[in-house]
C-alpha cells in the first residue's frame, strides 16, 4: 500500500472523477495501518521518512491541500458561512499547504465548481479584510479569466484595501475598470467615495470632481441616496472638501459646502474640522473664527477633535487671546478641556515665551483632575532649553519624575540639545549615560545634536568619535549627520576629513543633498580650488537638486577675487567689505576674519562696515562672547559705534534670546544719543516683558517714545510706534503724519477698554492692546 501512495500522481484532479475527490482521508489511514501491520513494510517506511523522499512529502502536501478543499466545500453545503471564513484566513497565511490563495481558488474551483461564485467572493473578502492587498488584486485578475464575477461588496473591501494601503492609482484603475468599462456592475455610494478619496489623496482634485459629477449623472439622486440608507454620503462631501482644502482652494470649498447642504446633507463636525484646517492653512484665523460663529450658530455639534484643531490653529498662529476667548465660550456650554486641548494651550504660551501663565495652565490642568503627561512636560522643558534656562528645564525634569511621568526619549534630546547650543558637552554625554542606564536607547537625534554642537564649537575629533560610538550602537547616521560633518570640517579648512566624510556617506548608500554639495564648495572655494568647485555645481544639477544662492555666493565671490589677484589687481576695501559681509551671512567667521587680517596686513583701513559684517558673522554662529571683543577693537581703532551698529548688536542679542545683552548695548546706544529703529525695539521690549523684566521694558518704550511719530516710513513703522506711546503710557487724541509719502493716517486713541491685540494691515487697520483701542484710517 505504501508503494501505491507514491505512485499516485500530484495532481490527481486533473481528469476529475467522483472516486478522487475523497481519496485523501482513506489513503493515509491505510497507510498508518500497513505500517503498523507489516514488519516487512517497516524498514522501508522508516528509511523513506528519514531520507524525507520528496515524491512522499509531496504526495502528503497534497493529501493535505485537498482535505482543506474537502472541509471547506462540506462547510459551504451546510451553510455554515462563518467557519468557511474563518477557515479560508487560516489558508491565506504562509505557513499553508496552499502555494498561494490562486492555487486555492484554482483547487477549489476544480473540485466544485457551482460553489466557485461564493467561495471566491469569500476569499476576496477575506484577503482584503486580511491586508493583503497585493494577492486581492492578482485574485480578481484570476477571477476575470475565469468569468467569475465578483460581487459588490468584495470589489469594495478590495478597493478599501488599496486605498489603506495608499495604493490610490492602483484604485482609480481598477475603478475604471470595473465600473466604467460596461461590465454590467453598478457602482454605490461606498465604492464612489473610494474612488473620490483615492483621487483627493493623489491630489488629483479635477479627477475626484469628475466622478462626483458621474454620481450625479448616473441618477445617483438625493432621493434615491436616501432610499438607499445613504446618510454616509456626507463622507465623500467630506473628502472632497479634504483635498481641496489641503490645496489651500477656500473659495471652492466652500462651494462645495454650500452644494452639500443644498442637498440636504447637514455637515458635521468632522465637515467643520477640514473647514477650520482650511483656514489656518491659508493664515486665517479669522475665517475659522467665522466658520465656528457659523457652526454655534446651526447648531452643529462639534466633537473634541474638532475642538481640538480650532484651538491648535488658533495656537499656532499666535492668536492666544482669541483661544482663550473661544474656550471660555466652550466651558460656559459645560464642556471640559482634556489633557490634549491643555497642551495647546500650554504650547500656545511657550510660543509667546510666556512661561508663567504656561506654568499656570499646568496647575489648572491638575486643579481639573487631569494628570500633566510627557507632552505637557517636554513643552515647557523644550521652551526652557531654547532660552537656555537650563537650570529650570532640569527642575521640570524633576517635577515630571515625582509626578509619576517617566521622561522619555523626546526629554532627553531636547535636554542634549539645549546643552550642546550652550557648549556644555560634558553634561550632554551624561545625559546619554543616563538614557542608558535607564533602558532608553539613543537615536540619530540624540547624536545629531550632540554632533551638531561639537562641530560648531570647532571639536570635529570628538564630533568623529561621537559619530563611531553612535555607529558601534547600531544607530544608522543620515544625510544630517554627514552634513554636519562635512560643513564642520570645511569650516576649519579640513577638506581630507570632509571628502572622507563624503565618502563614507556614498559607501552606506546615502544620497548627498544640496547641502552637502553647498558646503564642499564653500570649503573648496575657500581653499582657492575654483576648478574643482565647478565639478561639483555640475554635481548638483545631474543629482537633481537646483543650486541656491549658497551655491552661487561661494562660486562667484571666490572666482573673481582670485581671478582679481591673477590679473595682478589688488583688491580695495570695497572688495573685501563685500567678501567679508557675503561669508558673514553664511556664518563663516573663520573665512571672514581671514580676509580681515589680510586687509590688516596690507594696511588697508578696516572701517564700520568691515566689524558690522564681523559682529554679524559671530552672532549667525551664536558666538555671544567674541561679540564684545569686537566691539573694543572697533573703538581701540577710533570707530565709534552708531546706530546701524547698535541695532544690529541689539537685534543679535534679541535673536539669541540674550535679552540681557541686547539691554546692556540699549543702555550704551541711547546714552550716546542714538535710538533703535523700531522694530528692534519691538523685539527687545517683547522679549524683556516676556521674561517679566517689565521695568526694563517700560523704560525702552518711555525712551523711545521721543522718537516721535515723523520718522516713520511705513504702515508697519506707524503701528510699532503706536505700541510705544500705548506701552509708555502716553496720551493721545489726535495726530496726523506722512507715512510713506502717500497716504496719511488718522489716529484716535480710546482708554479704558481691556481689550486683546490684533493687527490687520488692511484699508482700515485695528490696533488694539489691553489698555486702550487704537483706530487707524487711511484716506489721501
Amino acid at each position: 500500500m505504501a508503494r501505491r501512495v507514491c505512485l499516485l500522481p500530484k495532481s490527481p484532479f486533473t481528469a476529475p472523477n467522483k472516486s478522487q475527490n475523497i481519496i485523501s482521508v482513506p489513503l493515509s489511514f491505510s497507510l498508518c495501518t500497513d505500517a503498523a501491520a507489516g514488519q516487512t513494510h517497516q524498514p522501508q517506511i522508516e528509511d523513506q521518512t528519514e531520507n524525507h523522499n520528496p515524491t512522499s512529502l509531496t504526495n502528503l502536501q497534497d493529501q493535505q491541500r485537498h482535505e482543506q478543499v474537502r472541509k471547506l466545500r462540506v462547510l459551504l453545503q451546510q451553510g455554515r458561512s462563518e467557519t468557511a471564513r474563518r477557515l479560508i484566513k487560516s489558508l491565506i497565511l504562509p505557513n499553508s499547504p496552499f502555494s498561494s490563495p490562486t492555487d486555492l481558488y484554482t483547487l477549489f474551483s476544480l473540485s466544485a465548481p457551482s460553489m466557485k461564485p461564493t467561495f471566491s467572493d469569500m476569499l476576496l473578502a477575506a484577503l482584503s479584510e486580511s491586508k493583503m492587498p497585493k494577492e486581492a488584486v492578482e485574485l480578481y485578475g484570476l477571477m476575470r479569466k475565469t468569468g467569475t464575477r465578483p460581487c459588490l461588496a468584495s470589489l469594495n473591501a478590495m478597493l478599501e484595501s488599496l486605498v489603506t494601503s495608499k495604493q490610490f492609482g492602483k484604485t482609480l484603475e481598477l475603478f475604471s475598470e470595473i465600473f466604467e468599462s460596461g461590465q454590467g456592475i453598478r457602482p454605490d455610494r461606498f465604492t464612489y467615495g473610494k474612488a473620490v478619496q483615492a483621487a483627493v489623496k493623489m491630489g488629483d482634485l479635477e479627477r475626484a470632481g469628475q466622478l462626483v459629477n458621474s454620481m450625479k449623472m448616473k441618477r445617483m439622486s438625493l432621493e434615491r441616496m436616501k432610499d438607499e440608507n445613504v446618510a454616509a454620503n456626507i463622507v465623500t462631501y467630506n473628502t472632497m472638501l479634504s483635498g481641496l482644502c489641503r490645496a489651500t482652494r477656500m473659495d471652492d470649498a466652500k462651494k462645495i459646502l454650500e452644494e452639500l447642504e443644498a442637498h440636504g446633507f447637514a455637515p458635521d463636525g468632522f465637515t467643520y474640522s477640514i473647514l477650520f484646517d482650511g483656514q489656518f492653512k491659508c493664515g486665517d484665523s479669522e475665517g475659522s473664527l467665522v466658520l465656528f460663529e457659523e457652526a454655534t450658530r446651526k447648531g452643529v455639534k462639534l466633537n473634541r477633535y474638532t475642538w481640538s484643531v480650532l484651538l491648535n490653529g488658533l495656537c499656532k498662529q499666535g492668536n492666544i487671546e482669541k483661544l482663550e476667548e473661544v474656550l471660555k465660550k466652550l466651558m460656559e456650554t459645560g464642556f471640559v478641556p482634556d489633557v490634549v486641548i491643555y497642551n495647546t494651550i500650554v504650547n500656545s504660551y511657550c510660543r509667546r515665551c510666556d512661561m508663567n501663565r504656561a506654568i499656570l495652565a499646568v496647575e489648572q490642568m491638575e486643579i481639573h483632575g487631569l494628570r500633566p503627561n510627557c507632552i505637557t512636560f517636554n513643552t515647557l522643558i523644550d521652551k526652557f532649553c531654547e532660552t537656555r534656562d537650563m537650570n529650570t528645564a532640569e527642575e521640570w525634569v524633576k517635577k515630571m519624575a515625582e509626578k509619576g511621568v517617566c521622561p522619555n526619549l523626546e526629554t532627553y534630546n531636547t535636554l542634549i540639545n539645549g546643552y550642546g547650543q550652550m557648549r556644555v558637552f560634558d553634561k550632554c554625554f551624561q545625559i546619554l549615560e543616563e538614557m542608558e542606564n535607564k533602558g532608553i536607547k539613543p537615536n540619530v537625534v540624540s547624536y545629531g545634536s550632540l554632533i551638531n554642537g561639537l562641530c560648531k564649537d570647532g571639536r570635529l575629533l570628538e564630533a568623529e568619535i561621537a559619530l563611531r560610538d553612535m555607529i558601534s550602537r547600531g544607530i544608522s547616521p543620515n544625510a544630517q549627520i554627514y552634513n554636519i560633518l562635512i560643513g564642520g570640517s570645511c569650516t576649519v579648512g579640513n577638506l581630507k576629513d570632509a571628502f572622507r566624510f563624503f565618502d563614507e556617506m556614498a559607501s552606506t548608500g546615502i544620497t548627498p543633498t544640496l547641502i552637502t554639495y553647498n558646503s564642499l564648495i564653500h570649503g573648496l572655494c575657500k581653499k582657492g580650488r575654483v576648478m574643482e568647485a565647478e565639478d561639483y555645481f555640475s554635481q548638483i544639477t545631474s543629482s537633481g537638486y537646483s543650486p541656491d544662492v549658497i551655491t552661487y555666493n561661494s562660486l562667484i565671490s571666490d572666482k573673481l577675487f582670485s581671478e582679481m589677484l591673477q590679473m595682478g589687481l589688488v583688491p580695495d576695501r570695497a572688495v573685501y567689505n563685500a567678501l567679508i559681509h557675503g561669508y558673514a551671512e553664511q556664518g563663516d567667521t573663520q573665512k571672514a576674519l581671514s580676509l580681515y587680517s589680510e586687509m590688516v596686513n596690507q594696511k588697508i583701513n578696516v572701517d564700520k562696515m568691515t566689524y558690522n559684517s564681523l559682529i554679524l558673522g559671530h552672532f549667525k554662529q551664536g558666538k555671544i562672547s567674541e561679540v564684545k571683543g569686537l566691539v573694543d577693537d572697533m573703538k581701540a581703532q577710533g570707530l565709534a559705534p552708531k546706530a546701524d551698529t547698535y541695532n544690529l548688536l541689539v537685534k543679535g542679542h534679541c535673536e539669541l534670546k540674550d535679552f540681557s545683552g541686547a539691554y546692556f548695548w540699549y543702555r550704551e546706544m541711547f546714552e550716546n544719543g542714538f535710538l533703535l529703529n523700531v522694530s528692534t525695539c519691538n523685539e527687545l521690549t517683547d522679549g524683556l516683558e516676556k521674561e517679566g523684566r517689565l521695568r526694563e521694558a517700560g523704560i525702552v518704550c518711555s525712551e523711545m517714545s521721543v522718537k516721535g511719530m515723523n520718522d516713520c516710513s511705513s504702515i508697519e513703522d506707524v503701528v510699532s510706534v503706536a505700541k510705544l506711546y500705548i506701552s509708555a503710557g502716553i496720551s493721545l487724541k489726535k495726530k496726523c503724519w506722512q507715512a510713506g509719502g502717500s497716504k496719511k493716517l488718522f489716529i484716535v486713541l480710546r482708554t479704558g477698554r481691556e481689550l486683546s491685540m490684533r493687527i490687520s494691515f488692511d484699508p482700515h487697520i485695528f490696533l488694539q492692546t489691553k489698555r486702550c483701542r487704537l483706530r487707524l484710517a487711511t484716506y489721501a
